[in-house]
């Protein structure tokens, strides 16, 4: 079955801006997506029988999109996904402040108003992708030079490809991800502590008190943030570790093995209850594995379901959070006539036993 594309209006904002919806859809996925946050609406797989079901948490309509309580389902993050210390960066000798919107002075998915807020301008490639591109200015939120990002969907069988490119015209700091979150259940379909988890990952990030790295690379042997060798996402979840309690869970970036650049095996998740399988690779350095233990219930699913503390997962493959104050890190520098490349699949399939 070739892939079918549709596009409508998804909804209005309070500026009179329209905002796109476009559905991608062949056998074995259908996936929503619209330009305000270049955000994933829904993703529907089948499961082990066979049932389509929406396997992304997200709302039903725009005006669940513009909460206060942000929560970035789905949305692009950027110009510098997860978080800076002190709202400020320095390139070239030269302190940039930026937008403080986690506490007084963090920046956290790039300011009060990030990529994730912003309408992207779409077009249609090959019948089997949209691809949508932001133009951010020099001085947004801070960052410095005018940045072109896009970011590119495509439907290939059982996967969804996202390939990101952006070029800047001044040296800045970028970091992009998607902010999807999963609960292959079906979204709104309780928690996802079941789910069995495999990382291709040794090392993860340590958190301070304000979610920022402290600088090391710890590793994760005998710690409850080893996930080498599959086991349910909630088998240690509970413990009194210091930073399971700080983040109510799991909310901290891996390093993923082998070569930035090369895309490779990043993560799997598997659900017993409904067959249904996810395996992430990707060129990045790191991905970020959140329990959405910070969701409270005040926010809906299309079907008016709370979406409660983990009720689903994040894999945001992405740099490591707060690079420009950690030199070991690798660079999120971009400069001018330099191509910053990032990809990431997301393949869907079932479970052949149970």
């Amino acid at each position: 079955m070739p892939t079918s594309l549709q596009q409508d209006l998804f909804g209005v904002l309070p500026s009179g801006e329209r905002v796109y919806r476009f559905i991608l859809k062949n056998e074995w996925l259908e996936v929503s997506l619209m330009t305000f946050g270049a955000a994933i609406l829904a993703l529907r797989t089948p499961d082990v029988g066979g049932r389509l079901e929406n396997v992304v948490l997200g709302g039903g309509e725009l005006a669940d999109y513009l909460a206060p309580n942000k929560a970035y389902f789905g949305a692009v993050c950027g110009r510098y996904a997860n978080r800076i210390a002190g709202a400020s960066v320095c390139i070239d000798g030269v302190k940039h402040p930026l937008s403080a919107n986690e506490g007084y002075d963090t920046t956290l998915h790039g300011g009060k108003d990030g990529f994730d807020a912003r309408i992207w301008s779409a077009r249609i490639v090959e019948q089997n992708g949209v691809a949508m591109t932001l133009e951010s200015p020099d001085g947004d939120q801070g960052f410095p030079g005018n940045l072109t990002a896009t970011i590119t969907y495509t439907l290939e069988e059982s996967s969804l490809r996202l390939g990101y490119e952006c070029s800047a015209d001044q040296a800045t700091v970028v970091n992009l991800t998607n902010h999807a979150y999963f609960n292959l259940a079906g979204e709104g379909n309780g928690v996802i502590l079941g789910h069995l988890l495999r990382l291709g990952a040794t090392r993860y990030l340590p958190l301070d008190e304000r979610y920022i790295p402290v600088g090391d690379l710890a590793n994760v042997e005998g710690t409850p943030f080893d996930f080498i060798t599959e086991r349910a996402i909630g088998e240690r979840i509970r413990e009194p570790h210091a930073q399971l309690l700080l983040n109510r869970g799991y909310n901290h970036t891996y390093v993923v093995q082998g070569e930035p650049g090369m895309l490779r095996f990043a993560a799997t998740v598997r659900d017993p209850l409904s067959g249904r399988v996810l395996t992430v690779q990707t060129t990045e350095a790191g991905i970020h594995l959140y329990t959405a233990g910070f969701l409270d219930g005040s926010h809906l699913s299309a079907s008016g379901r709370p979406y409660v503390a983990d009720s689903g997962f994040c894999l945001e493959t992405q740099r490591f959070p707060d690079s420009p104050h950690h030199c070991s890190f690798p660079s999120t520098l971009l400069r001018p006539g330099e191509t910053y490349q990032s990809e990431t699949l997301y393949e869907f399939s079932v479970m052949t036993t149970r």
